[in-house]
């Protein structure tokens, strides 16, 4: 009879360590690789999401997104979120270089930054809803501040719309990056600041000489992570709009053609085009830092 107690030491440990893995592998397997192999195989066929009868067309779908131009050009909205990752960036770096330094307050501005970005996309969706929504807070607060002529329409707009939907996500994630400048700057030891203030270097010469170059990897990382952030933006406009006047993003779109127009095989075939466009950017992002390790 096998007794687990007779195997030699190396033996148990392995046995340990695979029986530990197989739990998260067989998960992983059950709700990624096999629903993306699944993805895969439907993008080549013409299904909608429920008849037992699938037809094959090959690579017609793929091609359908790439020939009409409307399936290519809500990518426009992107810029919308990117535009608005590279005002969130700066202000996180300020603010994390400030609450860096010993001032009164401190953790609790912390917090306040951070928080948002615990809130669920849903949240910050119906949030902003009715922050923007006609009377409601930001009109509310013109009002009181003798504004009343910038009163707008800010979701109902097209002029304006992606303007209020990108400024959300601004106030969304500007936590996560302020989190990750912090940390880095957090790890910079502070003999290397007791020195620059013995040689009288200011705040600006610290953050210009000491901060900035030591973290500078931290901002590539941000800046790839807000490119591959703008092109998969789903929540806020979704709850917020649903796709109308012109915020429809790329994965608005793939979601309205699996599930909406139960154009299945077409959803599928936009999704690993994402796919596809994501995993570029993480292997733009590997190759940058690789190169700067060599």
């Amino acid at each position: 009879m096998f007794k687990f107690s007779r195997l030699s030491y190396k033996k148990q440990r392995k046995v340990i360590i695979l029986l530990f893995l197989l739990v998260p592998i067989v998960l992983l397997i059950t709700f990624s690789y096999w629903p993306l192999e699944k993805m895969f195989v439907y993008s080549f066929y013409k299904w909608n999401g429920f008849s037992k009868h699938k037809e094959f067309i090959g690579l017609n779908n793929y091609i359908k997104i790439f020939t009409e131009p409307k399936y290519f050009s809500v990518f426009k909205v992107s810029l919308y979120y990117l535009v608005g990752s590279f005002i969130q960036m700066p202000l996180a770096l300020y603010f994390a270089t400030i609450l860096s330094f010993k001032i009164r307050g401190k953790n609790f501005f912390k917090g306040v930054i951070f928080f948002p970005y615990l809130l669920n996309g849903v949240a910050v969706g119906f949030i902003f809803l009715y922050f923007f929504k006609p009377d409601g807070t930001l009109d509310t607060l013109l009002g009181a501040l003798g504004l009343n002529q910038l009163i707008q329409k800010w979701i109902g707009n097209p002029d304006i719309v992606n303007f209020s939907l990108a400024g959300s996500s601004v106030w969304r994630y500007i936590g996560f990056s302020f989190l990750t400048f912090l940390g880095a700057i957090q790890s910079i030891p502070s003999d290397i600041y007791e020195a620059a203030e013995i040689d009288g270097a200011g705040r600006w010469a610290q953050f210009r000489y000491i901060i900035f170059p030591s973290i500078k990897r931290i901002v590539e990382l941000n800046f790839i992570l807000s490119i591959k952030g703008a092109i998969s933006v789903f929540e806020v406009p979704y709850i917020m709009t649903q796709g109308a006047n012109g915020t429809k993003t790329f994965v608005i779109q793939t979601v309205d053609a699996a599930f909406k127009y139960s154009k299945f095989g077409l959803g599928s075939a936009m999704a690993v085009i994402l796919l596809i466009i994501v995993v570029i950017a993480s292997l733009i992002q590997n190759f940058i830092f690789k190169d700067r390790e060599m």
